[in-house]
């Protein structure tokens, strides 16, 4: 399933299409000078666009899928290189492969696949690592693939160059890798797995509280990024004739990524983009490395004039434009973007789940701090639950076991018949239970539409995700806000989207930590009127934390008190506003022989406190 506009997707593909086409037949106007020169582009955007498959839309920087390139390099070669050539200069081959010879095509196609299954059982590893370790596990990739190929003589030549290799890319194999290339990594952009990556590049905690599994979405990336690399790798062979694992090292890894990162890393456009400037200007640097004059005077060569020019351009993109040089949206994206549909929104359906949720003895232990301290409760779908205490008594700590974000040092937490301990955090969801964070986590530079439709797609199959987004949207009173970006909605409206997209999972139950933090009292009553529909209309059950005792107290069916960890009150909000343990909590013991000033009839007392 792809989640943009269609007329998104088709200007997208004409676009790569007529733009490629076109190119093409222009170079071939100026000659084979030309044509070489648009060949070694393309192959050059092929590699671009398959680091940035995977490192633009998960986020990890990668410098390992110039492995996979030569990867593809060498295996496409072994298969197209003739037989008479292959018998003299790899004596020691397998029998089969010596006398294997076919087209480039098929080469190509079971170099790809070759090159997958080894970023398969890569990436399974690589895709379980986050931020710095998993770059630096991708060089360490670099380096492993490298040392192989130098060590393995007997197949690649080691350090020797790989000659004889058929030279059949010519430029119309070009066109058709790179327009293969484009549209693949297009189509991926925006298909659900694609979505689902970026959400988890955003904010992988939300993303994973919503259902998305991160490790399998990364390793579904990892391995179309790295049968791109493998296509690209073929071509470049076929296009040299001869080469060196030193082709296939540190060099062409960091020209890659300058035009990755220059462009920018997490659109199509992005990566066109950064191919072209740093391709313009390496090819007028390289005129000038060997000297040049200006009015007379001679300067000299500077060693490395390209390198230095391409690092200068990354410091100017970065301090200038940290997103790239095209920015965040694709180009059809800002010309042709998505509309709110018209008609009114479907409703979201009501909840038929009666399993409550019973958490016994929740214990949890950092070292030797004891954050959670042996707490029960029960929640039961249409009745709302508040949990409150001050702060650092352990209310977001708890809320964090419940929803599989820890695990609890003991005690068990069972819905209906299953137990909740140790299932995955992206699998709680499955049990019907959604989330809303303490400190907003939405996925910023998506937006307000697809931040919610990622939750609607990881749960129940994807099943009418779209009505499902479009609903909660309405149901938030944020639908006219679909198209923007969620990270420039102002904070009360970043509250209500992130209730929208827990509701787009459509749980039986919903946790909310500190919804109404950043409200004015209109906001929080409008909040108020929203959540009291969820359960009347919708039959959710709601387990609310929040600091705001007016809305707690106007809210809630019971409420739970929490301090230093420790369950200290149960009960009805006028159970709890009267309760002495609780009022300590919140106003603290006076101290032994001080004397208390008396209060004047209107004065507000403790009780009158909790009371909001």
């Amino acid at each position: 399933m792809i989640t943009s506009p269609r007329l998104q997707i088709f200007a997208a593909i004409s676009a790569i299409v007529v733009g490629v086409v076109g190119a093409a037949l222009i170079a071939s106007m100026f000659g084979a000078a030309a044509e070489r020169i648009l060949t070694v582009f393309f192959i050059t955007l092929v590699g671009v666009v398959g680091i940035g498959i995977y490192s633009g839309n998960s986020g990890i920087l990668s410098f390992g899928h110039v492995a996979f390139m030569g990867i593809g390099a060498y295996v496409s070669a072994l298969l197209t290189l003739p037989a008479q050539l292959k018998v003299a200069t790899l004596p020691k081959l397998p029998d089969w492969l010596a006398t294997t010879e076919m087209g480039l095509l098929p080469a190509t196609v079971i170099a790809m696949g070759v090159t997958a299954l080894v970023a398969l059982l890569v990436g399974a590893a690589i895709g379980r690592l986050e931020g710095s370790a998993a770059t630096i596990s991708t060089l360490g990739l670099l380096i492993i693939v490298h040392g192989v190929i130098i060590g393995w003589r007997d197949v690649t030549r080691g350090a020797q160059s790989f000659f004889g290799v058929p030279r059949e890319t010519g430029i119309w194999a070009a066109v058709i890798g790179v327009i293969l290339a484009l549209v693949l990594a297009r189509l991926y952009r925006d298909s659900r797995s694609g979505l689902r990556l970026r959400a988890g590049r955003e904010n992988a905690i939300a993303a994973t509280a919503v259902g998305v599994n991160i490790p399998r979405e990364r390793l579904i990336s990892f391995v179309l990024a790295g049968a791109v690399m493998a296509l690209a790798g073929a071509l470049l062979g076929h296009f040299l004739g001869a080469f060196s694992p030193k082709k296939f090292f540190f060099n062409d890894t960091f020209l890659l990524l300058a035009m990755l990162i220059v462009g920018g890393m997490t659109t199509i456009t992005g990566a066109v983009t950064g191919a072209v400037v740093i391709t313009l200007v390496t090819e007028f640097l390289r005129r000038l490395e060997g000297g040049f004059s200006i009015a007379g005077f001679d300067v000299p060569s500077v060693f490395g004039t390209t390198q230095i020019g391409i690092g200068l351009i990354i410091l100017y993109a970065m301090f200038r434009k940290a997103d790239g040089l095209a920015g965040l949206k694709e180009w059809e994206e800002r010309v042709f973007p998505k509309r709110p549909p018209s008609g009114s929104a479907p409703a979201l359906q009501e909840v038929h789940v009666s399993d409550s949720l019973t958490a016994s003895n929740m214990t949890m232990q950092f070292g030797g701090l004891v954050a959670v301290n042996d707490v029960s409760l029960t929640l039961t779908p249409g009745e709302i639950l508040g949990l409150i205490g001050p702060n650092g008594s352990g209310k977001t700590t708890l809320l964090n076991m419940l929803s599989g974000v820890l695990r609890p040092s003991k005690g068990a937490a069972i819905r209906g018949q299953n137990k909740l301990n140790g299932v995955p955090a992206h699998k709680i969801v499955e049990h019907g239970i959604a989330r809303t964070f303490q400190n907003i986590r939405l996925f910023p530079d998506l937006s307000v539409h697809q931040n919610v439709l990622v939750a609607a797609l990881s749960t129940h199959g994807g099943e009418d995700a779209d009505s499902r987004a479009r609903a909660a949207l309405a149901r938030l009173n944020v639908a006219q806000l679909a198209g923007e970006s969620a990270g420039t909605l102002s904070y009360g409206d970043q509250r209500r989207v992130e209730i929208a997209r827990a509701l787009a999972c459509r749980p039986s139950l919903l946790f909310l930590d500190e919804p109404a933090a950043g409200m004015n009292r209109l906001e929080t009553d409008a909040l108020m009127d929203t959540l009291r529909g969820l359960t009347r209309d919708l039959g959710i059950g709601i387990l609310l934390v929040d600091h705001d005792l007016t809305l707690i107290n106007q809210l809630c069916d019971r409420i739970i008190v929490l301090n230093e960890g420790r369950l200290i009150a149960e009960g009805t909000p006028d159970d709890i506003r009267q309760d002495p343990a609780v009022i300590e909590a919140y106003l603290g013991r006076g101290k032994p022989g001080k004397k208390t000033k008396p209060k004047n009839r209107d004065e507000p007392g403790p009780a009158t406190e909790l009371a909001g």
